[in-house]
């Protein structure tokens, strides 16, 4: 049989008809005229090369092939209505869907806490695999083996959706002890030694480049500007880690604010405004045009940057 010239509407018509057993009620049923339903009667007996339904002295009766046919064709009708069902709303209170979605080091520490404190009420059984930018690379997220890339991107494919998730100033973070504490201005800035945190990017990280201003990132590009360079002692990817390293007497460490805000109970350290201006960076969420319409992954973005916004 060539399934080109099956008429799904004929299937429609037998299974009601197989139920009735009167051309007149499956007519009523299906909201046709019975001219309508005898046609579509005449048409299965040609598909099936069978009478499908005989005229008796007790009424209308399916013949052996019709019977055979019957449970085939509710279950196949059943399954093509699933099909077509409209797409059901994600239901985070009772869902146990896993997410997969790769983070910065600063958006980890920063925005996830306050994503984890909403999610634990609104989908407490949902299940979270928080990834660096290192572990994944475009084609993971573009074939959506990744939810979504939360970090700054100098390029994104063509294919990506994006949205911002908020703008950060930068914070000068040093010890309380530091020489330079009482009098920090622009001069005695470029006379300390720095810590250097970022990662940014995706895929595999290589080692930095000192003498590449530009992707050394804003606090260097700004420093550029100005047609001027800062010492910097010590490369980190982690900003967790740069700013214990902070602690160390000598060391200045400029960071996004809201990094530096963590650390503000801190009784040893001090923090002030950068001595010269800073454009403010970017926290950008990445994802796949494949995920774009599902509904589980939809909320979890939009419970993203709600989360974000408000923060």
């Amino acid at each position: 049989m060539n399934l080109h010239g099956i008429d799904l509407n004929l299937l429609v018509a037998l299974n009601v008809l197989l139920k009735e057993k009167s051309v007149t009620n499956a007519a009523d049923f299906l909201g046709i005229t019975q001219p309508a339903m005898s046609n579509a009667l005449k048409r299965l007996r040609v598909q099936f090369n069978d009478p499908i339904l005989v005229r008796t002295s007790d009424g209308m009766k399916a013949t052996d092939r019709a019977k055979q046919l019957e449970p085939q064709i509710r279950e196949l009708i059943l399954h093509v209505e699933r099909v077509v069902q409209p797409v059901q709303d994600f239901d985070p209170l009772h869902s146990d869907r896993f997410f997969r979605i790769a983070v910065s080091d600063y958006a980890e520490s920063t925005l996830i806490p306050k994503l984890l404190d909403f999610v634990r009420e609104k989908a407490p059984n949902i299940v979270i695999d928080i990834m660096t930018p290192s572990d994944v690379s475009y084609h993971d997220v573009e074939q959506g083996h990744v939810d979504f890339v939360i970090n700054r991107f100098e390029e994104l494919p063509n294919s990506f959706h994006q949205t911002l998730l908020w703008h950060d100033t930068f914070t000068c973070m040093m010890w309380k002890g530091n020489p330079i504490v009482d009098n920090f201005n622009l001069q005695s800035y470029l006379d300390s030694q720095h810590l250097w945190v970022s990662k940014t990017g995706m895929g595999v990280g290589v080692g930095v480049n000192p003498e590449d201003v530009q992707r050394l990132g804003w606090v260097d590009a700004a420093l550029d500007e100005l047609g001027l360079k800062r010492k910097i002692k010590v490369f980190t990817r982690h900003y967790q880690a740069a700013m214990l390293l902070v602690e160390n007497k000598d060391l200045v460490l400029t960071i996004p604010s809201r990094a530096a805000r963590l650390r503000a109970d801190n009784p040893n350290l001090v923090f002030l405004p950068p001595p010269f201006k800073i454009p403010e960076m970017e926290l950008n969420m990445a994802w796949s045009a494949l995920l774009h319409n599902n509904p589980a992954h939809r909320w979890l973005r939009r419970a993203m940057a709600n989360v974000a916004h408000n923060y």
